[in-house]
């Protein structure tokens, strides 16, 4: 007896012997070819529901681009004798043995495509064209929302839950977006890194695309109103503006298509593998009533349906590949005597036929500000972390410390497991920006990524429950979150959280033979604002500061209201940020050097301004993360300097103890809308030191009713401490 995967084989007399072994050898090359095919499911870890639709995103034709876009026919022809150019590699039986060994000899069967006459259409996309699209992307999501991240903002508005605070934080960022639509400024003055992803069909040619990309930054950054924030590295230790945003991060990845045949081969396999054992047991059985001749008969006449029914069916296969698929890159098109250039194929579709169809260049264009980049972390866990209550408790912990320096509401990224490191943040980033959202939603065997719907409900829930809000306290911490279970190693479980800040800046676009296409965005956010004022969304009046008496007699305003109270400042402010305070605090305790007197007469402001367009007194303004310059304050306070500062998010105990033991205040500036305030708020701006530093210079500013909101006062009390950790 002879016992295999696919059952057992009774050798009963040694005359049929070989032809018993034929049946071994066919059914377990049988269940070899089903094993290696499964490979396919692994390919792919990032399945998607649908791959030819893209849930309900709306896009917009660019058609000054898409006349560029040309569709080319390529003979299959060499220009050269080769020895395997022009095989059909799909199925990788004919290459490799059962022990994945090339075989010494390839089946001529299977030889050249050019022999069949085969043409195959690419779709060339110049490369200027790609330099246009990402100068356009980078112009719109800087200066626009899309209609769902407004949408969400228009709903806490409408929430009988929200807080005051929460509806006062989402009327700014609405009418925030207003001003940006207007094309002079920026939504936030921190207009990011420039972060440009790809992915590309085989059937795309392209050339230079890095290079094209790179200009396309270097333009949209040059001719807006958009701030510098790329350092170089001198050395370890100095470093200097690069003056344009370059360099930016681009990764062109090869789209991996689905062999559309694969899953009827698959059930083809299944089928004979089924049929086999079937007719193997009906054979076994009819052993008692059938001689031995009738039984070899038998077999032989199965064995040779078995071959015939396979070899028509490869040989099937073998067509639809020639017709499907092509089998090498082009390197150079231009060169090629075999290359036919069409017209451009008219966009105009039937209306069966979708706008995804066929291959496509898609890419999505990111600009990541400090603030949120800042809040992405790894967590290096075990599969002790993969159960209900643990993983749901400690991921609450690990959101509660993101606070709210990186402007929230935010749109909530996590992601459990990964291969790498790498691959999860990588996914974090994707799905902070809902690039993910159409993954399937359930798990399987193969190792495919998976949304888990539950656990993004639950979650949501908590972060509502937290309390910190969209900022001030509230219900809205973050708008939705996402959660993307992925295969590990069984050795480690990596956990990454990441957010999408309040300003939510990414778009995608794809490029196919119908032309360029990139994803439409609010043009007309007004029609987002209710009919509500400012005074609608708080308990209280706003209490009006003046900045233009003396320090003293500010503090002694301020210590008069408790955390929380929303402030109207009116008069001068210092804005400086890391490297000033750096330069400053360094040449007073190495060099003696005094600190400069408007660092104690004025509040400061962490900020540093976008350019500023003509006819503006100031470009985007808004506030930069407080925590960077906590290790500062206490030196600073302690000699009766910035006692007040202004800035986004929580800050820690140090300051929290300064402001105590220094009689100092921190107030809190709303993360995100840069463009309102600049327009409605700051109305002269001046360098008055290091100008050197460009964006990071120290400006004297004023401000008329610039909003802030007590955060810690001159007691200790610090709104966020109730919870964020110590």
């Amino acid at each position: 007896m002879i016992k295999f995967k696919g059952g057992s084989i009774l050798l009963s007399h040694n005359g049929y012997f070989n032809l018993y072994l034929k049946k071994i050898r066919c059914i377990y090359n049988n269940i070899y070819r089903r094993d290696v095919n499964t490979l396919n499911n692994f390919i792919d870890i990032l399945s998607f529901r649908n791959e030819e639709e893209d849930d309900d995103i709306e896009y917009k034709k660019v058609e000054d681009l898409s006349k560029y876009i040309e569709v080319i026919k390529m003979n299959k022809s060499s220009m050269n004798e080769t020895k395997y150019y022009g095989y059909n590699f799909k199925d990788e039986n004919n290459f490799l043995d059962e022990h994945g060994n090339i075989k010494e000899y390839i089946n001529n069967e299977n030889k050249k495509l050019l022999d069949k006459n085969y043409e195959k259409e690419y779709i060339h996309i110049p490369p200027f064209v790609l330099t246009k699209l990402c100068e356009y992307a980078f112009k719109e999501i800087l200066f626009f929302l899309n209609k769902k991240h407004l949408k969400q903002l228009q709903n806490i508005l409408q929430d009988k839950e929200s807080s005051k605070n929460d509806k006062y934080v989402a009327m700014t960022l609405i009418k925030n977006a207003i001003i940006s639509s207007e094309q002079k400024l920026p939504g936030c003055q921190d207009t990011g890194t420039a972060i440009i992803l790809g992915k590309k069909d085989e059937d795309i040619l392209t050339t230079y695309e890095h290079k094209y990309l790179t200009i396309g930054v270097y333009n949209a950054y040059k001719y807006n109103n958009f701030r510098y924030s790329q350092l170089s590295p001198l050395n370890m230790f100095n470093e200097i503006n690069t003056n344009n945003n370059l360099p930016c991060q681009i990764e062109i990845y090869t789209n991996i298509k689905k062999d559309k045949s694969h899953q009827n081969y698959q059930n083809y396999e299944n089928h004979q593998n089924y049929q086999n054992q079937q007719n193997y047991q009906n054979q076994q059985n009819h052993q008692n009533y059938q001689n031995q001749q009738n039984h070899q008969n038998y077999q032989n006449h199965q064995n040779y349906q078995n071959q015939q029914n396979h070899q028509n069916y490869q040989n099937h296969q073998n067509y639809q590949n020639q017709q499907n698929h092509y089998l090498n890159h082009v390197e150079d098109i231009q060169n090629n005597k075999n290359v036919k250039h069409i017209n451009h194929i008219s966009t105009k579709k039937s209306n069966n036929e979708h706008l995804y169809h066929g291959p496509k260049y898609e890419l999505i264009f990111i600009a990541k500000g400090g603030g949120s980049a800042n809040k992405t972390f790894l967590f290096q866990q075990t599969k002790s972390i993969l159960n209900e209550e643990n993983l749901y408790n400690f991921l609450l912990d690990k959101i509660k410390e993101i606070g709210t320096s990186a402007c929230p509401p935010y749109h909530l990224a996590i992601v459990i497991g990964g291969l790498s490191a790498e691959m999860n943040l990588k996914m974090v980033k994707l799905a902070s920006c809902r690039y993910l959202d159409n993954l399937k939603t359930e798990g399987g065997i193969y190792g495919n990524a998976f949304r888990d719907i539950q656990s993004e409900k639950i979650i949501l829930k908590k972060t509502q429950s937290l309390g910190i809000g969209a900022q001030f306290g509230g219900k809205y911490f973050v708008h939705d979150v996402r959660v993307i279970r992925l295969p590990r190693h069984s050795a480690s479980c990596p956990i990454g959280i990441g957010v999408s800040c309040s300003a939510d800046r990414q778009i995608k676009c794809f490029i196919n033979k119908n032309g360029v296409f990139m994803q439409k965005l609010e043009h007309e956010p007004i029609k987002y604002l209710p009919e509500i004022t400012f005074k609608d969304l708080n308990q209280e009046n706003p209490v009006k500061i003046n900045l233009n008496q003396n320090m003293e007699q500010t503090l002694k305003t301020l210590s008069q209201y408790p955390t929380s109270t929303l402030v109207l400042l009116t008069g001068k402010l210092v804005v400086a940020r890391d490297t000033a305070h750096k330069k400053i605090v360094d040449q007073f305790i190495n060099d003696n050097v005094p600190i400069p007197e408007y660092f104690k007469k004025y509040p400061i402001y962490y900020a540093g301004p976008a350019k500023t367009p003509d006819n503006y007194p100031s470009g985007s303004f808004g506030p930069t993360t407080a925590g960077r310059m906590d290790a500062y304050a206490e030196i600073l306070m302690k000699n009766n300097a910035s006692l007040i500062s202004l800035a986004k998010g929580n800050r820690s105990s140090v300051v929290r103890n300064a402001c105590k033991k220094y009689n100092g205040f921190y107030l809190g500036s709303i993360g995100g809308p840069g463009a309102i305030l600049a327009k409605n708020n700051i109305k002269n701006v001046q360098v008055i030191d290091f100008k050197d530093l460009g964006m990071e210079a120290v400006h004297l500013i004023d401000v008329v009713d610039f909003p802030a909101f007590i955060v810690i006062d001159n007691k200790g009390n610090d709104f966020y401490n109730q919870w964020l950790p110590s």
